[in-house]
Parts: C-alpha cells; sequence; structure tokens
C-alpha cells in the first residue's frame, strides 16, 4: 500500500529524479488536498497515504518533515453499525455447523472479534469463572470479557477434538505453534505446550515462511466470513452483514438488556467511552426514537 500511495504522489508531480522529492512538506500538501478535493477519499484512505509519504521521508530518502503539512482534510465519515435482531442472529447461526457456527457464538455471545476469536488460545477460557480472556486485542491491550454458559459443552467438545489433533502433530514431530514476540526464545518448550494450542486450528499444519517451521496456524477468519455469507443468503436476510456485525448485535443486545455502557465499554475493549455511545443511538427506535407524523393520519 506504501509503495503504491509513493508512486501515485510522484506520478502526480511529474517526478523524474530524486532531486524531485524535495521540497517535501509543500508537494505532500498539494498531494493530500487534491485527494480530499478532487479525489473525495474517504479521511482513512488520506491518513494511510500521509502515513505512506512521511515514511518515504523520514525512513527511506532520511529527511524527516520539519514544516507543518495543512492539507484540506477529507471529511471523515460516520458508519451507523449494521445490528442484527435476535431472532435474525438465532436465525443465522441456526443454519451454519461446525467450527464456523461455533466461532459465531463466540463473536455474540462473547463480543469478540473475528481476529480476537480465531486466535484463541487453550488457556485464555476459563469455565469456573465463565470468562474469556483477550489477548493483545486492538491496541495491543488485554482484556476479559464474559462466557456465554451454554457454550461451555460445545467449547469442551472441541477441545477434545484439538487434542486428538495436536497429539497426531507431535507423533509426527510437529506440535508447535506460533508464540507472540520473544515468547518462543523465552520458553523453549512453551509452543509444543498443551495451553498454549489455538482452540480452533486449521485442518493442515503449514511451513511457516519466517521460520521454515512446520505448523500448524489458527483458521482462517476468511472461512469464517464466507460461511456467514452463506447462512444470511439461505436465511434470506436482507442486511449485510459480517462477523462484525454480531459484535455489533452483542453490544446493542446487552444495552436493550439494561447493562450499563461502562460495563460494555469494558468488555468490548473499547478506549474511548464516545465509541461505546454509537450504540445507544442503535437500539433507538426510528430516527432518534421521533415516531413519524405518518403513524398519526387516520
Amino acid at each position: 500500500s506504501y509503495v503504491d500511495w509513493i508512486k501515485r504522489y510522484v506520478h502526480f508531480h511529474h517526478m523524474r529524479c530524486r532531486e524531485d522529492l524535495a521540497d517535501g512538506e509543500r508537494k505532500i500538501e498539494a498531494f493530500l488536498t487534491d485527494l480530499a478535493v478532487r479525489g473525495k477519499v474517504a479521511a482513512s484512505t488520506q491518513n494511510q497515504a500521509m502515513n505512506a509519504l512521511v515514511f518515504l521521508y523520514r525512513k527511506v530518502l532520511e529527511k524527516p518533515l520539519d514544516e507543518v503539512i495543512d492539507a484540506v482534510r477529507a471529511e471523515r465519515k460516520v458508519n451507523v453499525p449494521v445490528v442484527l435482531t435476535r431472532e435474525e442472529v438465532s436465525g443465522v447461526i441456526s443454519v451454519m455447523e461446525g467450527v464456523p457456527q461455533l466461532i459465531v457464538k463466540l463473536l455474540y455471545g462473547s463480543g469478540l472479534r473475528i481476529l480476537e476469536a480465531v486466535r484463541l488460545r487453550v488457556k485464555d477460557v476459563d469455565y469456573e469463572m465463565k470468562q474469556v480472556t483477550v489477548r493483545s486485542g486492538k491496541g495491543e491491550k488485554d482484556r476479559f470479557t464474559t462466557l456465554p454458559a451454554s457454550l461451555i459443552p460445545p467449547l469442551q467438545n472441541q477441545l477434545r477434538r484439538v487434542k486428538e489433533f495436536h497429539e497426531q502433530d507431535l507423533a509426527a514431530g510437529h506440535g508447535a505453534v506460533y508464540l507472540p514476540y520473544a515468547l518462543e526464545r523465552k520458553y523453549p518448550g512453551a509452543a509444543r505446550d498443551w495451553n498454549w494450542q489455538y482452540f480452533f486450528p486449521a485442518r493442515e499444519v503449514s511451513t511457516d515462511p519466517r521460520s521454515g517451521l512446520v505448523r500448524r496456524h489458527h483458521v482462517d477468519p476468511a472461512v469464517v466470513n464466507k460461511a456467514i455469507k452463506v447462512a444470511a443468503r439461505r436465511v434470506a436476510l436482507t442486511k449485510v452483514i459480517s462477523a462484525h456485525s454480531f459484535r455489533h448485535s452483542f453490544a446493542t443486545h446487552l444495552l436493550q438488556r439494561g447493562t450499563d455502557i461502562r460495563t460494555i465499554q469494558e468488555l468490548l475493549g473499547h478506549s474511548d467511552i464516545a465509541t461505546t455511545m454509537i450504540y445507544t443511538h442503535v437500539i433507538q427506535q426510528g430516527g432518534q426514537g421521533v415516531p413519524s407524523p405518518l403513524d398519526d393520519l387516520q
């Protein structure tokens, strides 16, 4: 992505040599303004372009940008989350099966993001406390969230199948999983330890392109997203949903049940309460809870 933005920047200013990159602040400002005014890009797209060009000057050219870049800012679009009713959630889940169904139940039952769900390890689920520990979630933050009691038996069944996979891998001379940061060097045997295994492993082992080790990675999120789309079509759902829609529904339905907003903020792992507050608008009936005048006509 960065290389593409740098190429667009170079073409925009018709640069032909390295010296043309001089006076970066002024040129970046003109490029970003054009993206916002003529290109009508989203704020996130403009930010990515800015980051790419800062990287170019700071890390590649080793010429940090010292002056202020005062480009016209793209308007930030506020997206209203897609929320399912309880009946819609039940309908979609009922036509799913296997691991994708179990993961979607976790998304809705615990408010997890899709990557947080597929990266769960055996040690992260506490059945006694009915608690899921999310490690290194968005923003590299750990948090606790609730574990639905109804999910305990199917999760334990899943673990029994994972245990068989793990024992087969160990017998074949594999059985290791990826460990974050420097844990693999600090605890050499931890990668093969049962507690560190993925709760939802992939069907096949694969070769890690960086280390060259043969490992069993976690299930691909694309498998879950594809299963969600198929299920939505089967129940003729008119809403366009993704894995994240179940997290939105988790928060909204908790609010409807009377759970306080601060608790929901903690369960979702939001840094800012304003992010969580969007769900207070979703639960209003109609536009901001205002009844339509059409309903007053006889």
